[in-house]
């Protein structure tokens, strides 16, 4: 099992290391080779640009033996009511065909968006699992709400 997750803010990265604590599955961070700008304002605009023109940014680095994966916890912050284009990157790099996609995202009140849909139509021969939506970071109920979505997804932790 593997935990793949884009974070700009840190949110999406804590929320990573909970599963990561709670499950023991191998966490990879999906980077850029000319990352985002730490500036709130100018990733508005970076990322903004990047959904308007479905843009796929270069990886900085590759999940090795991606094979070795049936099932793929894909982590994101909610950006434009969809998937950051990373993530779009990160899905079209490798072949998710029987594999299984449980997605989570961090947001600021858009829940999934249109994510899961742009997921399912970049990853269209992956069975999607269960998603986690989680408001920022999740606060005091972050580690039970981890728990319960890897139990509604039969994840054995």
């Amino acid at each position: 099992m593997l935990i793949a997750y884009f974070s700009w803010g840190g949110n999406t990265e804590g929320i990573a290391e909970e599963v990561g604590r709670q499950t023991g599955a191998d966490l990879f961070e999906i980077t850029l080779v000319d990352p985002y700008s730490s500036d709130y304002n100018t990733v508005l605009e970076e990322s903004q640009r990047d959904q308007n023109e479905q843009a796929r940014p270069a990886l900085a680095g590759q999940v090795e033996n991606m094979e070795q994966y049936a099932t793929v916890l894909l982590g994101y912050p909610n950006w434009w009511a969809s998937i950051p284009m990373p993530i779009a990157s990160f899905l079209e790099e490798y072949d998710f065909g029987g594999k299984t996609i449980i997605p989570f995202c961090s947001h600021g009140g858009g829940r999934f968006g249109q994510s899961l849909t742009a997921i399912a139509k970049l990853a269209p021969d992956a069975v999607m699992g269960e998603g986690l939506s989680v408001h920022y970071a999740g606060g005091t109920t972050l580690s039970s709400d981890v728990r319960a979505w890897l139990e509604t997804n039969g994840i054995e932790y």
